[in-house]
C-alpha cells in the first residue's frame, strides 16, 4: 500500500495567508514612501508641539501611525469583556468598532484643518458636479476617498442595518455635507464642494464592498442579544429539551 498524499491546505486559510502578507508588504511599503516626512515631522510630535506636528499632515499621519498599538489593545480589551459575557462574535465586533474611530478620524482631522487664513477669507461655495475634479489632481482624489473608506468598511460589519451598499452610500454622503458644512460655517479658508461629497460617498461604497463577504457573514452570524421567544422566553427555553415541545409560556 502506498501513503496517501498529504491534504492541501483548505482554502480560507490560503487566502487569509495571502492577504496578511499583501497587507504586510504593502505597509512596509507605505512606511518606506513616507519615512522622509515622518522622521521630519517626529522631533516636534514628540515634544508635544502644536505648530509643525498637529497641524500638518506628516504630523497627523504620524500620530495615527502611532496610535495603532493603543487601538489594538484597546480592541483587545473590548473583545475579552465581550467574550466573558457570552458575546459573539467578539472580535469582529471589537475590530470594527476601534477601526472606524481609527481610520476616521485622522482624515476628519486634516479635512477639517484650516487653510492660510480662516476666518478672514470669505466661504467658498462649488455647486457644480464634476467640475471639481480636475483641480484635485490624483492625490486629492485619493485622499477624498480615504476620508470614509474606514467608516464604509467596518460600519456594515459592526451594525446590521447598515449592512448595504446603498445604505453606505447615504451614509458617507450625508457624513461628508456635514464636513463641508462645518468648513463653510467655521470659515476654515477651505472650498466646500460637491465634488468632494461625490468621491467622500463613492469611496465609503468602495469600501464597503471590499468587507461585503465580513458584513454579509455578521448578518448571519448570532447578535449579542437573545431574541425573544414565545411568551417572553428565548428561544433556548421555549423548547423544551428532552421531548422537543413547546414549554407552556405565562398565562394571559
Amino acid at each position: 500500500m502506498t501513503p496517501s498524499a498529504p491534504l492541501p491546505p483548505p482554502p480560507r486559510r490560503t487566502r487569509r495567508t495571502v492577504l496578511t502578507c499583501l497587507a504586510v508588504l504593502g505597509l512596509a511599503g507605505a512606511l518606506y514612501a513616507v519615512r522622509g516626512p515622518l522622521m521630519m515631522s517626529a522631533p516636534r510630535c514628540m515634544a508635544g508641539r502644536w505648530h509643525g506636528c498637529f497641524d500638518t499632515f506628516n504630523g497627523v499621519v504620524l500620530m495615527t501611525l502611532v496610535a495603532v498599538p493603543l487601538s489594538l489593545l484597546v480592541a483587545g480589551a473590548m473583545a475579552l469583556r465581550r467574550r466573558a459575557a457570552g458575546r459573539a462574535p467578539a472580535w469582529r465586533m471589537s475590530l470594527a468598532e476601534v477601526g472606524m474611530v481609527h481610520g476616521t478620524v485622522p482624515f476628519l482631522w486634516l479635512t477639517l484643518m484650516p487653510g492660510a487664513a480662516p476666518g478672514i477669507a470669505p466661504a467658498r461655495v462649488s455647486l457644480v458636479p464634476l467640475r471639481d475634479l480636475v483641480t484635485m489632481g490624483t492625490l486629492g482624489i485619493v485622499g477624498n476617498l480615504l476620508v470614509f473608506a474606514s467608516l464604509g468598511f467596518f460600519a456594515p460589519v459592526r451594525f446590521a442595518a447598515l449592512a448595504s451598499v446603498p445604505r453606505i452610500l447615504a451614509l458617507g454622503a450625508g457624513c461628508s455635507i456635514l464636513v463641508e458644512s462645518a468648513q463653510y460655517v467655521f470659515r476654515l479658508d477651505r472650498v466646500s464642494s460637491v465634488d468632494d461629497v461625490l468621491v467622500n460617498a463613492t469611496g465609503a461604497a468602495a469600501a464597503a464592498l471590499a468587507s461585503r463577504h465580513w458584513w454579509r457573514t455578521a448578518a448571519e452570524a448570532p447578535t449579542d442579544r437573545p431574541r425573544p421567544g414565545i411568551g417572553g422566553l428565548t428561544r433556548a427555553s421555549a423548547v423544551s429539551p428532552a421531548s422537543g415541545t413547546s414549554a407552556p409560556g405565562p398565562a394571559a
